[in-house]
């Protein structure tokens, strides 16, 4: 049975309530729904960018950008499959999150396929089957010897265990979202992959249990800024999973993770009310002026940032020759805006004009 060793700590308790109070200011801010999805996606790609750059992907802010939104390439391959990986990744998260799926090990071995597979859905990945040593990168020496593979199932197990008993044990969701980071990263129950499914399946677990802040922020570049500390943070105890790291005390990995959620969280109502003076604008004169295919368009922006041609034409049912010439029209009387500059995967983005 799994019972992760912690203490806590007035500091810890300080985090905890001041992150209880960010999490309810912040979901209080109203903000326009155009804005909120621009700040959605934005925080999207940083999350992507971050979490992939901690593992090595070479790849910077701007080309993640035009790799995800334009589909341009930069001759980086195995990186431009890293961060469409974890596109898909969100986006089967954010389906299983609507439906409010509770983390199985399923989902964790789903997560790590689509993470792995580099934008397609292939079966979930089964754990390894034999030994695996993390390195130290210049010495090569043996930072991390993670337990056998016949161990992975049963403490898989435990920890899915665990976790699904933790809100009936009263544990704060912060602490749980520390505590699976931090053992699934123990565990390694994979050969690669396993920092980006941990971080994946920490952010999932918050936003599933009343932290997600509107989905406009991203623990990865806090812990992107400084990688020797969140390296140092998540190293405790022995380098040997069966000498002393299996029952080590984490309680400086919980402070550690607390105080990057946070800066997170500072950050996010800093941008939120921000967001919050562009204010609430009484759109009944423009839309007046819309015609009635243009209003149906304009629903698609309640969930999206973003659309495509596709995205019309399921809506309007019209030919794709028929949805072309509007777009076209809707751009050049400002009511649409081209959001990149690929003709084969365009996007569009709503005039501010309308943003609601």
């Amino acid at each position: 049975m799994f019972k992760p060793n912690y203490r806590v700590t007035n500091e810890l308790i300080d985090y905890l309530i001041t992150l209880e109070s960010l999490r309810k200011e912040i979901d209080l801010l109203p903000i326009s729904v155009s804005v909120l999805n621009s700040l959605r996606e934005t925080s999207k790609i940083e999350s992507i960018h971050y979490s992939t750059m901690i593992e090595g992907n070479r790849l910077t802010l701007h080309q993640v950008k035009e790799v995800l939104l334009n589909d341009k390439t930069f001759a980086k391959e195995r990186d431009e499959k890293e961060v469409k990986g974890y596109e898909k990744a969100f986006a089967w998260l954010k389906t299983q999150i609507d439906k409010g799926n509770a983390i199985e090990e399923k989902t964790v071995k789903q997560i790590h396929a689509i993470v792995m597979a580099g934008g397609r859905v292939p079966k979930p990945t089964p754990y390894r089957d034999g030994q695996n040593v993390i390195r130290d990168g210049a010495t090569g020496k043996i930072v991390y010897l993670p337990p056998e593979a016949k161990d992975v199932p049963t403490l898989m197990k435990d920890l899915i265990d665990w976790l699904n008993n933790s809100d009936k044990n009263k544990i704060p969701v912060p602490l749980q979202a520390a505590i699976l980071h931090y053992q699934f990263a123990t565990i390694h129950p994979y050969y690669d992959g396993n920092g980006r499914t941990a971080r994946l399946l920490a952010t999932y677990l918050l936003q599933l249990k009343g932290y997600g802040l509107k989905g406009i922020y991203s623990l990865d570049e806090y812990y992107a800024q400084n990688l020797p500390a969140y390296y140092e943070a998540l190293t405790i105890g022995s380098h040997n999973y069966y000498t002393d790291r299996a029952d080590a005390d984490i309680t400086s990995w919980l402070e550690y993770f607390c105080s990057k959620m946070v800066e997170s969280f500072r950050n996010v109502k800093k941008h939120a009310i921000k967001a919050q003076k562009i204010g609430k604008k009484d759109l009944s004169k423009q839309i007046k002026l819309l015609d009635n295919n243009q209003k149906k368009v304009l629903s698609l922006f309640k969930s999206k940032a973003f659309i495509t041609s596709s995205d019309i034409q399921r809506l309007l049912k019209l030919n794709p020759r028929t949805i072309r010439n509007l777009a076209q029209n809707w751009v050049k009387s400002g009511f649409l805006i081209i959001a990149n500059t690929s003709k084969k995967a365009r996007k569009y983005s709503l005039s501010s004009e309308f943003d609601f």
